[in-house]
Formats: structure tokens, C-alpha cells, sequence
């Protein structure tokens, strides 16, 4: 057992990689107590210094390294702790490292272990090196090749990562598969699975006439259970094809879901694997709110093939740019097949009622979405666990997966959509895989591309303070304050924005924090409850704002305090505050009961309808 204190780690320290690992073939001999590794790598140095090539291991035996063919001399390398350093490869070189691991021993059930008879793999963030020698972080994208030996009697399913290129029966009993992906990925995304499985399987054909096959792997006797998660899978498909114009890659895409995997989830290349409880399905048992839990996990770790494996973080201080990014893609397809099962109903409504009820549906999962992230994540970002979006530092990796890393960024991401609009978010993430395809960036890199965006948009301004979102802790808080003139017929709205020091941020010493960029929809309704048309008073050097709506406008706060005046409001209106929670903020409204109430009954936003119905239960409560 570890007993030192493990080191801090600094973004400000990142260094990229001296080499490119341009190719990997690994070859496994598994057996549970000892299985013996091969990895063959194709190396290139990406500078001229002289620099040793590094690989990361944890618990492994080194059998034998060779260079270029040749068993390495003893003075060209060093073992120290938990790397290997090869000192006076050339510009381009053939490192070979032949090693053993124990899955059988492995209790950490990361890298690779045996449970329930069966080997599986588990390498986010740092698992890759309990299986061999490699570099074990997310900036280094390989191309994979995996071969895999076992008793065919007792694993007669091999599988890992990209397309089955050839599997044979060997001549002493054992299986041989040979895997191939040909897209880059960086270790944490290398999977394999061996076992006694079932699958249930099907073929669709992408929207550029490709047939990719799906499959769903399971323990014996439950395929039955996995009707729904199929369906979900290909449902996920159609949906990132049609909503972000983003295809399957492969030619197979796998889930295996068995009981004894120790996560919830994971998505590895072309072979996620799940716990059981995440996939199987029984209608005499199963809830409604199951199926769509369901529907949205399979869902969340496919659109990670795009968002999280084509595109990667440079290092684990990113861990949003992608957890973030699919969580807001998964809230999206969960939203839209809520509306689309409206329109499957045996008896459609008329037009108007069905735009009203998919409207409505997709309420529903945004106000369930908010109550997510105000249980979890605001009570997270008001302790002394509050970090940032992107932290600073780490001691231990395992401890970023958080509700802030998770929720909020996910909120982060849909502001840069409220920002943009559906069309400006569309263009802007498909320039961000354009630009980026078969790298591993950063949080900036995808601002940057959505600022590109606004910016064509919004000529003059800029994503500056939104940027703040990935760099402070805690939740700000949003004074509003509502000034009528009824000589003038005007009213103005003041923002105040105020986001106090929390959590790590105690400990360096901040008094004050910069303003940030929030969108916050508004919305204003006459006494009797119909809506006011929105109209800016003239005025010089009026902070940022558009009409995204015929009863709602997206006020741009991106000082400290800002105000708008609207024309031609003749009564004292009652202001529809964060529709669609525009943004994860606290607003500090002091609304009567009366207004709560119109707004309940009368308010066309449905997120505001039900935000003031809380509201006033409460009190009365």
C-alpha cells in the first residue's frame, strides 16, 4: 500500500511530449495470473533535444526492451519508480517492450483485471500503465493495433478497440483476434474485454450509405434484457448524424454491460463498456424514468466518440472540454426524444398543440436538468470542495470527477450556445472538429473557435469574460433590480453580478474576482399576463443585447452592473427573470406573490411558469 503523499500537479507546468508514438501494436497472452504484453511502437522525436523517451508503468515486470530490433544495453536505460526512461533514440526508432502484468492481483480495478472469470479494462485517467509501458497521458494519440490470445474454451469473446481485422482458432486450443482502429486516441481510451459473453447485434446503414454493425455484449442470460438499449444506441446514431452532422466511424460499434465492471460507464473507442445496471432493461420492472436513464447514458458515452475521442484534452486540467461538451449533447438528445415521442403518439394533436406539447416536453427535461444541477453542483460550489471549471491543480486525478467538472460545464457549453443560437453553436462545433480532428487541445482552443463565431456575428466584441466561466469557483449571484416610468413609459432593468471567494480560491488570497459573461434571457408581462413586445429605449453605449424570441430577449451581462431601458411599456410590468435557465446562476429578485403568481398562470416560458410555481409553493409551504 502507497503511503506517500502524492505530488501537485500544475497546469502552468504542462510540457508537450517530446515524441510522437505514431503507431502501437500490442500483443496480449492473456491468463489471469500472468499475462505477458507485447507492445511494438513506432516512435518519432518531435525536437532536437536528446531527451529520453519516457513510459509510464505501475506494478508491471520488464521481460526484455529492444531498440530498432536490438535487446537494449543496460546503460541506455532506467528504471525509476513508475517510469522507464530510454535514453539516445534518433529521430525516428522502433522501441519494443515485452513486460507482464497480474490481472488476477489487480485490485484497483484499473488497467487491466480479472472479475467474474472474465478480463476487462478500465484506463481513465491513468490505468493504461498497469497493462504495459507507454506513455500514459491524453496529449499522445497512437494509432492501435491489438492482437489477443487466450483458451478458446474459456474466453471465446475477444474484443477490443476499432474493427475485427482476422480471428482464428490457433492449433493448442486458443483464440487469436486481431483489432485495428484506425483513428489516433490517447491510452486512457484503449479497452479490451475477454469472457464468457452473449450479444445481441444489428445492422444500420450511416447517411452516407456505410453499413456499420451494432452490438450489444452481455452476461449469459440477459440479451433479452437489451432490446431498449439497442434501440437507444441506433437512436443516438440517427441523432448525431441529424443534429450535428457527426457519422459513426467504424465499422462496429460495441457496448459490453455486465455485472462485475466496477464503473458506471466508459468510452472507449468503438467498445464502451458499462455495469449492467446502465443497460439492461425488463418491462415488468423497469420505470419510464429508467428507460430514459438509460437511453441517456448509452446515448452520452456514444456521442463521446466525437466529443472526447476524435477530439481529446491535452491534459487532465481539461477534463471538461470534453465531459462538458457531451453532457450538454446528451441533455439535447434527451430533450429531443422527449418532443419526438410526442409526435409518435397513435392520435397526433393539431399542429399548435403539438409544437406547445414537444415545447413543453423539452421543458421537462431542462427543469429536471436544473434540479440536477442545483442539488449536486451548487451545494459543490458552495463548500470548501468549490474549484473551477478547469482547476489549477491536482493531487489525485480521481477526485476531478465532479459535478462541476460534469453539470456545470455542461452549462458553460449551452451558454455558448444561448450565445451563439442554434445555428452559430452548429457552425462554430463544426469548425471546432474541422480544425482540431485527431488532436487533443484545450478549453481556450474551443472558446476560440466559438468566439470566431460570435464575432462574425457581433462585430467589436469578443468571449474575454466568458472565459472567466472555466477559471473561478462558485456560483454568482445576479441582483435585479425594476424601475417603471410611467410619464416616460419605460421601465429599466439593472443588473448587478457578484460571484463571492470559495473553496480553493480562499486559499490564494482573492478579495475580488473579474465580472463574467452571462446571457440572461428576459422576458416582461403586462398586468393582465399577456407579454410585452420588447423594444430597447435609444440609448448610447446600451450593453449587449438581442431578441431571440417575440417575448424574449438575451441581455448580455458582461460588467460588474449594466442596465436596459424598454420602450413603451405604459403599467408597471413583472419581469420573467432566467428563462430557460440561461445561465447556472442565483438571481435575487424580490418578486411579490402577486407576480409569482401571474407568472405561474400566464408566463410562455415554461421554465419560468414552473421556476415561480416553486417558488410560491415554497412560501406558502
Amino acid at each position: 500500500m502507497r503511503t506517500d503523499t502524492s505530488p501537485t500537479i500544475h497546469r502552468q507546468d504542462y510540457l508537450p511530449f517530446p515524441f510522437d508514438i505514431q503507431s502501437a501494436h500490442l500483443s496480449f497472452e492473456l491468463d489471469p495470473e500472468r499475462t505477458v504484453v507485447r507492445g511494438v511502437y513506432r516512435v518519432s522525436r518531435r525536437d532536437d533535444s536528446d531527451s529520453p523517451l519516457c513510459l509510464d508503468g505501475q506494478d508491471l515486470e520488464l521481460i526484455e526492451l529492444k531498440v530498432d530490433g536490438k535487446v537494449l544495453e543496460p546503460q541506455r536505460f532506467a528504471r525509476q519508480a513508475e517510469q522507464l526512461q530510454i535514453f539516445g533514440l534518433g529521430a525516428q526508432a522502433e522501441v519494443e517492450v515485452v513486460s507482464a502484468c497480474r490481472p488476477a492481483a489487480n485490485s484497483t480495478l484499473m488497467g487491466l483485471y480479472i472479475s467474474g472469470d472474465n478480463f476487462f479494462t478500465q484506463c481513465e485517467a491513468e490505468g493504461f500503465r498497469r497493462i504495459t509501458w507507454f506513455p500514459d497521458r491524453p496529449d499522445v494519440m497512437t494509432v492501435f493495433t491489438v492482437t489477443l490470445r487466450a483458451d478458446a474454451e474459456r474466453y471465446p469473446v475477444l474484443l477490443s478497440n476499432g474493427n475485427l481485422v482476422a480471428e482464428t482458432r490457433l492449433d493448442d486450443g486458443r483464440l487469436e483476434a486481431r483489432w485495428h482502429d484506425p483513428f489516433p486516441k490517447p491510452s486512457y481510451l484503449f479497452a479490451l474485454v475477454a469472457g464468457q459473453l452473449e450479444w445481441r447485434e444489428k445492422t444500420v446503414t450511416t447517411r452516407s450509405g456505410r453499413d456499420v454493425l451494432l452490438q450489444i455484449y452481455t452476461d449469459p442470460g440477459n440479451i433479452h434484457r437489451t432490446d431498449w438499449a439497442l434501440a437507444s444506441l441506433e437512436r443516438a446514431l440517427r441523432w448525431d448524424e441529424q443534429r450535428f452532422g457527426l457519422e459513426l466511424d467504424l465499422d462496429r460499434f460495441m457496448i459490453v454491460a455486465v455485472r462485475d465492471f466496477n464503473m458506471g460507464a466508459m468510452e472507449n473507442k468503438g467498445l464502451n463498456i458499462f455495469n449492467a445496471a446502465y443497460v439492461l432493461a425488463n418491462p415488468e420492472t423497469t420505470t419510464d424514468a429508467n428507460y430514459r436513464d438509460i437511453e441517456a447514458v448509452i446515448g452520452h458515452e456514444y456521442f463521446h466518440n466525437w466529443s472526447g475521442n476524435r477530439v481529446t484534452c491535452r491534459d487532465w486540467f481539461q477534463l471538461s472540454l470534453k465531459e462538458g461538451l457531451t453532457v450538454f449533447r446528451e441533455q439535447e438528445f434527451s430533450a429531443d426524444m422527449l418532443a419526438a415521442a410526442i409526435g409518435e403518439r397513435e392520435e397526433p394533436l393539431p399542429d399548435h398543440q403539438m409544437a406547445q406539447a414537444q415545447a413543453s416536453a423539452r421543458a421537462v427535461k431542462r427543469i429536471d436538468d436544473v434540479q440536477t444541477l442545483r442539488a449536486a453542483q451548487f451545494l459543490e460550489d458552495a463548500g470548501p470542495m468549490a474549484h473551477p471549471v478547469r482547476p489549477e491543480s491536482y493531487q489525485e486525478i480521481a477526485n476531478f470527477y465532479t459535478a462541476t467538472i460534469y453539470e456545470k460545464g455542461a452549462e458553460v457549453i449551452r451558454m455558448q450556445h444561448t450565445l451563439l443560437g442554434e445555428e452559430g453553436f452548429q457552425a462554430g462545433l463544426a469548425r471546432y472538429f474541422e480544425r482540431y480532428d485527431g488532436q487533443a487541445v484545450t478549453c481556450d482552443d474551443f472558446v476560440d473557435v466559438m468566439e470566431s463565431v460570435y464575432i462574425e456575428s457581433n462585430p467589436g466584441r469578443d468571449l474575454n469574460a466568458f472565459r472567466q466561466w472555466y477559471a473561478q469557483a462558485g456560483t454568482p449571484r445576479v441582483q435585479v433590480t425594476l424601475e417603471h416610468d410611467a410619464q416616460r413609459r419605460t421601465a429599466t432593468l439593472r443588473l448587478r453580478q457578484h460571484c463571492p471567494v470559495v473553496g480553493v480560491e480562499t486559499q490564494l488570497g482573492l478579495h475580488e474576482k473579474p465580472p463574467l459573461h452571462i446571457p440572461v434571457a428576459v422576458g416582461l408581462l403586462k398586468q393582465d399576463g399577456s407579454a410585452l413586445p420588447l423594444q430597447l429605449a435609444a440609448a448610447e453605449n446600451s450593453p449587449p443585447a438581442r431578441v431571440v424570441a417575440d417575448d424574449t430577449m438575451l441581455l448580455e451581462l458582461t460588467e460588474r452592473e449594466a442596465q436596459w431601458t424598454f420602450a413603451n411599456v405604459a403599467e408597471p410590468p413583472v419581469p420573467s427573470l432566467l428563462r430557460d435557465f440561461s445561465a447556472p446562476v442565483i438571481v435575487e429578485y424580490d418578486a411579490s406573490d402577486a407576480e409569482l403568481a401571474l407568472r405561474l398562470a400566464h408566463d410562455p416560458n415554461a421554465f419560468a411558469r414552473w421556476e415561480a410555481g416553486q417558488e410560491l409553493a415554497t412560501r406558502y409551504i
